[in-house]
């Protein structure tokens, strides 16, 4: 079992940052890929980033060039680094970990508010 905890959420001000991490734990080593998604209200949610065993990287259109994803030590942690927030990037951000054979583990997500 894996289990995930998001945490960096917060209120922003548009043009600011944030730094979301997910903690894993639990069987690490059957995580293959982590994404991080979102979930705005009345919308369904949607990956925004993601990133592989072999570090490639995956971004939405609308994150490209604002947001990166990174880890520390395998997969005990990953980063979103969300740099010029928007309004339209509010939302509850999860983290889901992939683990192959064994199915997809989901966190119970961090709510990120971008308003003035």
């Amino acid at each position: 079992q894996v289990h995930l905890v998001e945490s960096g959420g917060g209120l922003v001000q548009p043009g600011g940052s944030l730094r979301l991490s997910c903690a894993a734990s639990g069987t690490i080593s059957s995580i293959i890929a982590m994404g991080w998604y979102r979930q705005a209200p009345g919308k369904q949610r949607e990956l925004v980033a993601a990133l592989t065993g072999g570090n490639n990287t995956y971004y939405s259109d609308s994150v490209k060039g604002r947001f990166t994803i990174s880890r520390a030590n395998a997969w005990n942690t990953v980063y979103l680094q969300m740099n010029t927030l928007k309004p339209e990037d509010t939302a509850v951000y999860y983290c889901k970990a992939d683990r192959g054979d064994s199915g997809f583990t989901w966190g119970k997500g961090t709510l990120v508010i971008v308003s003035s």
